[in-house]
């Protein structure tokens, strides 16, 4: 019950984390802070007169327990720091959350990667971001970054591939509002298959002030963060600054020197980010290795799912596809442009796929 006093101070206008943090170590608890008089509420000084007065007003007008009821419907759960759930590598951030909003599942492990990086990235950036994802998530690490345009979006999907994959979306808005609104099924299917997370309380627009302090959870829940494509003033090096100011490792994807995306990424090389080319580079940071892959043409065995669900003559689509083989459209998006580039299918008009001849398919 004290965590929906927690997210019901933070409903208040004026009242931020550090104000949070503030009114819970004078009261004792979210719960006797919530109760508090205004003679008490301005006796611990942390709340200037005109900020009380809106505590004051916008309590009556807020039911705790029609918040809980009206969150469970919309399967919103709760998570306050100092519980066994709560990201522990986010406790020790310099300005943690008091409470977190997530749909889905918390991750129970500190093997978070985030990937991150511009919202008009290139398909360069985007193929990056996709395979960084796929190969790390395929060893059992979380995939974390934040739903937005471009990098964020692909580095999802590369995670989501993976049968057994798992990501992790932060939001700079609630759990429950859809933005970018392009990215609703996917948002949909990371809550089924993963997390989608926020400090901030549902209902919650997104305000262009509420995303670099989401950046700063992106990083506080990683162990490492690796930035592709990133202009001068890319919100992405904001979210590396958070991990070099905690400790986090930062990897950095680089990029044509002719391109203006790459300036941030090539900086952060310069001032000594480890340069990525494939998801080993990572992990061998971290004690864990990628098999290489045998030479030839085996294919596993969701991508022989895909592959026999096309032929020579007739082009389905990834709507047919994902009927015939029983994938998520996730994985055989993914898987269909894997048989793309080993030459072994080819993408028709209309987004419809053929096989393509090649010899020696194990």
């Amino acid at each position: 019950m004290n965590k929906l006093y927690l997210a019901a101070l933070q409903m208040i206008p004026g009242i931020g984390t550090v104000k949070l943090k503030k009114l819970v170590s004078f009261f004792g608890s979210a719960q006797q802070a919530w109760q508090a008089g205004r003679r008490d509420l301005l006796l611990c000084k942390c709340l200037d007169e005109q900020t009380c007065n809106i505590f004051l007003e916008q309590r009556e007008k807020i039911n705790i327990e029609t918040l809980a009821t009206r969150w469970a419907k919309l399967s919103i759960r709760l998570c306050a720091i100092g519980e066994a759930d709560y990201p522990e590598l986010l406790t020790h951030i310099a300005n943690p959350p008091m409470v977190l909003y997530y749909r889905g599942v918390l991750p129970d492990t500190d093997q978070i990667i985030a990937v991150v990086g511009a919202r008009h990235a290139s398909a360069y950036g985007k193929n990056a971001a996709q395979q960084l994802s796929a190969g790390i998530s395929a060893e059992g690490f979380w995939v974390a970054s934040g739903a937005a345009r471009g990098i964020d979006t692909a580095a999802h999907r590369g995670a989501l591939a993976v049968e057994t994959g798992k990501t992790i979306a932060v939001l700079g808005c609630g759990v429950d509002v859809v933005y970018p609104p392009e990215n609703a099924k996917l948002l949909a299917e990371i809550a089924e298959h993963g997390c989608v997370l926020s400090e901030y309380p549902p209902a919650t627009k997104p305000i262009a002030g509420f995303f670099p302090a989401r950046n700063r959870i992106i990083s506080g829940i990683s162990r490492g963060v690796i930035v592709v494509e990133a202009a001068e003033r890319s919100g992405a090096l904001i979210t590396a600054d958070f991990a070099l100011e905690e400790g986090r490792d930062v990897f950095s994807v680089p990029g044509s020197i002719f391109s203006a995306s790459s300036k941030g990424t090539h900086r952060l090389i310069k001032q000594g980010a480890k340069l990525v080319e494939c998801a080993a580079d990572i992990l061998e940071e971290y004690g864990g290795t990628i098999k290489k892959k045998e030479t030839g043409l085996t294919l596993t065995t969701d991508e022989q799912a895909v592959y026999n669900c096309i032929d020579y003559e007739n082009p389905f689509s990834v709507e047919e596809i994902v009927i015939k083989s029983g994938l998520r459209p996730s994985v055989v998006t993914y898987i269909l442009l894997q048989l793309e580039l080993r030459g072994l299918a080819a993408e028709q008009k209309g987004q419809r796929y053929v096989r393509v001849a090649k010899e020696g398919i194990r």
